[in-house]
């Protein structure tokens, strides 16, 4: 049996996170992954948390701020909006992750190396038990790294220090 946490949290796959100016890497594999996840919290009867940034490019109720439309989100899911890269500054994540008696947390969005990365340390300061599924996070390029070494450092970096990935993919 596929192992899952109490809850899925999915940060920040909005329509101008997703593309701006260059689509995240690997947009649609990343998208796939998260709705087989999905799916999974689903089957299971878990909550599902999607994380909105608000920002004056992601502005509420504007295009660029909906969550990806390839993504399933259903009227039971919850919806937290943020205006800073950790997930829990300033929101009621906490208050909902007590309120469901959540222990662990499986985490999946982007951009890897800002909110998600932010997300994870603090939901790990917290003393949660954090999950992730191995590449469940994406970015753009860089000058100074790819998208793809810069996915590779976090995951290097978060393994067995800020989470424990649930399988790994070869």
């Amino acid at each position: 049996m596929e192992a899952c946490a109490d809850v899925l949290i999915i940060i920040d796959l909005q329509n101008g996170v997703c593309y701006n100016h260059e689509h995240l890497f690997e947009l649609e594999k990343l998208l796939t992954k998260v709705n087989d996840r999905i799916s999974l919290y689903r089957k299971r009867h878990k909550p599902i948390v999607f994380v909105q940034h608000c920002d004056e490019e992601l502005v509420p109720g504007e295009e660029q701020w909906a969550i990806n439309a390839k993504l399933d989100v259903q009227a039971q899911d919850f919806l937290v909006q943020k205006i800073h890269a950790n997930s829990f500054y300033k929101t009621n994540l906490k208050e909902v992750l007590d309120q469901l008696n959540v222990q662990s947390i499986e985490f999946c969005g982007a951009q890897t190396e800002y909110c998600v990365d932010a997300t994870v340390k603090f939901a790990h300061g917290l003393g949660y038990k954090n999950l992730m599924v191995r590449n469940a996070t994406s970015t753009l390029n860089h000058s100074f790294m790819s998208a793809k070494e810069t996915i590779h450092f976090y995951e290097n970096m978060w393994n067995h220090r800020y989470l424990e990935f649930i399988y790994d993919e070869k």
